[in-house]
């Protein structure tokens, strides 16, 4: 007799990692998703690497100046070092397990390069998420923060160990300035670990950066999102050591999303295409010479 799976223990959806060229490296695209935009206000998931850059780092390897709006930017990373420059005259290198955390608002402008490797090269391994922020923060002055690995709360359970990037969960608070009710977490499992996925939120999530985990029966590799159903009550088990994602929040409303842009309203993003096209989102001051343009036929 064919045993029926519990609907219960079954993601309500399954999304994998998409390849997106990004013109000198390649990430895996994860949301938005055709049929899964959001989860809670995480709008945007992207894994980079892990991928191991030759020396000299090319510049084309850089991400060059762009705009945003509407939204918030997390960098993470595992290995590597980027340098983030902005409109707001900020320059900051990140490093692994720091956090850039960078709010657009009304609009902002940045580059991503690889400065501090570009003579050694080396492993770069790393995500970057963007949350939509609500809609009366939508419009807020932009602002950029920095956060050090000791500013970080560690997270405790049964086995392995974690880190709150931002929000609440596992009885901790994050330091990190976030406009939404929200969690975002780093766990490292070893082999035979059990972590039961934070309740409290109606959408919630689990990204599998490396190994596999293990829920209702079935196992789930890397480079994998799951999203749970509304009244799960996951726990979920690393079959081997792992490096898994949590995140989820309250969702913010419908937004629309464009290239960079985030908005509630349509009008805002054609508003913003009309903002950069014309030079009106200010550029940052070192890297005021070049920028990339706003894309035909996206």
């Amino acid at each position: 007799m064919t045993e029926v799976p519990d609907p219960a223990l079954a993601p309500e959806m399954v999304i994998p990692a998409r390849e997106r060229d990004l013109g000198g490296f390649h990430v895996g695209r994860v949301l938005p998703h055709p049929k899964r935009h959001m989860v809670g206000p995480f709008i945007f998931f992207d894994h980079l690497g892990p991928l191991q850059l030759a020396a000299p780092v090319p510049r084309k390897a850089d991400v060059r100046p762009h705009p945003h709006i509407g939204l918030s930017t997390i960098t993470y990373l595992f290995a590597g070092e980027l340098t983030h420059r902005d409109s707001l005259g900020v320059q900051q290198v990140i490093r692994p397990g720091e956090i850039n955390w960078m709010t657009a608002g009304r609009g902002i402008s940045h580059s991503e390069r690889f400065d501090g490797m570009r003579d050694s090269g080396g492993a770069v391994h790393g995500l970057q998420a963007w949350v939509a922020l609500p809609e009366a923060h939508e419009e807020d002055a932009p602002n950029f923060e920095h956060y050090g690995r000791d500013e970080i709360p560690s997270i405790e359970f049964a086995a392995g160990q974690g880190r709150l990037i931002a929000g609440t969960a596992f009885g901790k608070t994050s330091s990190v300035r976030t406009h939404s009710p929200l969690f975002y977490a780093h766990l490292d499992l070893p082999i035979g670990a059990r972590v039961e996925v934070p309740g409290g939120y109606p959408e919630r999530a689990a990204y599998v950066v490396s190994g596999a985990v293990e829920w209702g029966g079935q196992t789930y590799g890397p480079k994998t999102m799951l999203v749970f159903p509304v009244r799960a009550a996951p726990v979920l088990t690393a079959p081997v050591a792992s490096t898994v994602m949590l995140l989820g929040g309250e969702p913010v409303g419908p937004r629309h999303i464009w290239w960079n842009f985030v908005s509630s309203r349509r009008d805002r993003i054609e508003q913003a295409k009309a903002d950069w096209a014309a030079g009106r989102i200010p550029l940052p001051t070192a890297d005021a010479r070049e920028w990339i343009p706003l894309p035909e036929g996206l």
